[in-house]
């Protein structure tokens, strides 16, 4: 593949919020590039992951997606679980402070992390490192140093830090140290290219870039990837809203649940979370906008292709005919009432609210015969939080989607 191809594959899907600073790294992605196959060298490439949880979902992925670009040109990647960065926790895009983790909590959680990654990450060509390895050895005088490199004013400055002052919400000093510990991140692995998402824009370009710079290094290039909606196709995919696609899941549930999503999602599901090109894909929704070809048709190439990466293509086909027989062979009824799932409703709130049960008693009670389902799924418990939007159904006759 020429530079031109990859330069065009690796910032498929990427934002910036600017173009000017878009088109500046697709310079220097290029630049890079050009450098390495002159020096006959891989480019140190890089995603940090905190283990502030056990599980990874859809939304995790698509960094670890182009960092699987990157290692099927060639390059150098390093799969960087946050051991340290996760004791203090990522600011970005929070409205309040994290708790802090205990490092028996975060080295509990990222045990799976590393296994799960390599559902996409090539397990051979993957390095797997502990940014503790090196933050850990900072002494008090480093740090000092680390933070001489940064004002004040452009911490205060960030729009999550400036709502925060403007409502009147504390923001702690720890969390000021974050940008540092994942600059100098970069600066200990000599990095090449950083990934991340949008929220990881201020931590990689003024954090990464100005350490490495302070250090006599050349600055990373910051690859941005863009956010993955959940299945409801507008909110970011966060566990705490329900609107997620484990990773950790079955091939017929994944497929299922990325059936769910609503077509509008489509064109920013193929290019943050697959493996086809960018020509392959303008050509695919081209003919989806021309109508030659149908919504759903479109839609279970993505669900299939998903399904792949995640449980090998040979999975794929039995998940799709499980998904047409219950849905397409009148399991499912094509048209059904509609009900749009408020935050915090448990099970026994939306059957209720749904008029799919008439009391709480019978509610538990359908639940316990295994009698309710989400895309056709059994619900264990009516008291669990409601998992994520579906086809929710009580018996054979009785169906409400949830949006």
């Amino acid at each position: 593949m020429n530079i031109d191809k990859q330069v065009e594959l690796l910032m498929q899907g990427t934002e910036y919020g600017d173009e000017a600073l878009k088109e500046a790294m697709t310079k220097e992605l290029r630049e890079r590039l050009i450098e390495a196959e002159k020096e006959n060298r891989p480019l140190r490439v890089y995603c940090g992951y905190d283990p502030t949880s056990t599980d990874l979902h859809l939304g995790h992925t698509i960094s670890m997606r182009k960092l699987r670009q990157f290692q099927d040109l060639g390059h150098d990647v390093t799969f960087l679980i946050g051991s340290y960065t996760a004791l203090v926790g990522d600011p970005s895009d929070k409205n309040k402070a994290r708790p802090v983790l205990t490092q028996e909590k975060v080295m509990e959680n990222a045990t799976t992390y590393a296994e799960q990654a390599f559902r996409v990450l090539d397990k051979e060509k993957t390095k797997v490192r502990y940014n503790g390895e090196w933050l850990s050895k900072l002494t008090l005088v480093d740090l000092i140093k680390l933070g001489q490199v940064f004002t004040v004013q452009q911490f205060l400055v960030r729009e999550n830090f400036a709502k925060r002052m403007e409502a009147g919400e504390p923001i702690y000093l720890h969390e000021t140290f974050y940008p540092l510990m994942q600059g100098y991140d970069a600066v200990a692995m000599e990095t090449d290219v950083q990934i991340g998402g949008t929220d990881q824009l201020f931590n990689i370009l003024s954090g990464g870039r100005k350490l490495q710079e302070a250090h006599g290094q050349k600055p990373l290039v910051g690859v941005i990837c863009g956010i993955l909606p959940g299945t409801d196709g507008v909110q970011r995919m966060s566990k705490s809203t329900g609107n997620i696609v484990p990773i950790n899941t079955g091939a017929e549930d994944m497929f299922g649940k990325v059936m769910s999503i609503p077509d509008t999602a489509m064109d920013t599901y193929f290019r943050l979370v697959t493996r086809f090109s960018p020509s392959e894909i303008d050509t695919l929704l081209s003919e989806l906008d021309s109508g030659s070809v149908h919504p759903r048709d479109v839609k279970m190439k993505l669900a299939r292709e998903i399904v792949g990466i995640f449980y090998g293509d040979e999975s794929a086909q039995p998940a799709q005919d499980a998904f047409v027989a219950l849905f397409q062979k009148k399991a499912v009824p094509d048209d059904m009432p509609e009900y749009v799932l408020e935050e915090g409703q448990s099970v026994l709130n939306v059957l209720l609210a749904t008029g799919l049960v008439d009391s709480k008693s019978n509610a538990r009670r359908m639940v316990d015969q295994g009698a309710v389902k989400l895309d056709g799924e059994k619900i264990e418990r009516a008291g669990d939080p409601f998992p994520n939007p579906g086809v929710l159904q009580v018996g054979k006759r009785k169906f409400v989607r949830v949006k």
